[in-house]
């Protein structure tokens, strides 16, 4: 899988969790609300992307997809749902990459991003000694 769609995967995953989490399935139907939070809008405007590129089969696909992410109460399930889901529409969609790219903000300059997952994941941009599981004592220098 390509740099870029790992790295609009990272950038698009936030906005497609709180927006299926507002909104639910209804978030691939919902017009946009003036009021709506710009995070939320975002995640409808990117699952909209995915939606109008997709065939009645695909669409039900998708809303299937959405709904059990939406129904699912652990967010970190719900972010790797809607992470595969993007991964799979970005594949073998240059267009799709592109309108994404130019939805998404620019990460900051010199921002760096550290993703941890999974029991006893350690993420660090720096780290001395890192130990997880069990039965570890610290060792000495």
């Amino acid at each position: 899988m390509s740099a870029e769609i790992v790295q609009l995967v990272e950038q698009a995953g936030p906005y497609l969790t709180a927006a299926v989490g507002a909104y639910g399935a209804t978030v691939l139907t919902r017009a946009e609300d003036a009021a709506a939070d710009a995070t939320v809008t975002l995640g409808q405007r990117i699952l909209g992307a995915i939606w109008r590129r997709r065939d009645e089969a695909g669409q039900a696909e998708l809303e299937r997809v959405v709904d059990e992410a939406a129904d699912e109460q652990d967010e970190s399930y719900t972010a790797a749902v809607l992470g595969r889901l993007l991964r799979q529409a970005l594949q073998d969609d240059a267009e799709l990459r592109a309108e994404l790219s130019a939805m998404l903000p620019a990460p900051a300059a010199g921002s760096v991003t550290i993703k941890a997952s999974g029991e006893r994941s350690i993420a660090a941009q720096h780290i001395g000694t890192a130990i997880t599981g069990d039965g570890h004592t610290t060792p000495r220098s």
